[in-house]
């Protein structure tokens, strides 16, 4: 759970910074029904706090060229936590990875990766990641299409949830 409380004005602004991160503080501010100056403090404290980690464009990667999207599972042959760590730092150094996850079950990690081509994701695949030290085994996905991306949480349901407890 966070470390900060949050109020109601801190939920609708992290809400509204989710759906819309280039409004305007002014914007913002009139949207969760406060003046602009603790609306910028607000956004301050939540950022410093870590629960606002920046602002990113949502980038079509098909438009720019990388047609091709996997997801790979892969399985190591030790988990011990330096081997863990080992392994999450070299997928941070991989540039076609662009999530990495570490699972509880059959397999330890599953990773996003996109590529512009199939013959580029097999030499990521051959070339890279299969040869990496305690890597056991990799099956991958090729994602055909993708139905739902929403980033963020839902705030509906946050919103749900404090109201029950309240």
């Amino acid at each position: 759970m966070v470390a900060i409380r949050l109020d109601e004005i801190d939920r609708k602004i992290l809400a509204e910074l989710q759906a819309d991160g280039r409004m305007t503080n002014v914007e913002l501010a009139k949207r969760v029904g406060i003046s602009a100056p603790p609306c910028l403090r607000r956004v301050r404290t939540l950022e410093e706090s870590g629960l606002i980690r920046g602002y990113h464009a949502d980038v079509n990667s098909r438009e720019l060229g990388f047609e091709v999207q996997v997801f790979a599972m892969v399985g190591l042959e030790s988990q011990a936590e330096s081997e863990l760590n080992a392994f999450e730092e070299r997928c941070r150094e991989w540039p076609l990875v662009r999530e990495c996850h570490m699972l509880n079950g059959e397999v330890d990690f599953i990773l996003k990766c996109v590529a512009p081509d199939l013959s580029s994701f097999q030499q990521f695949l051959t070339g890279e990641l299969l040869t990496t030290p305690n890597v056991a085994s990799v099956k991958t996905s090729l994602v055909i299409r993708g139905a739902k991306d929403e980033p963020g949480v839902p705030f509906d349901v946050l919103e749900e949830r404090m109201n029950r407890t309240a």
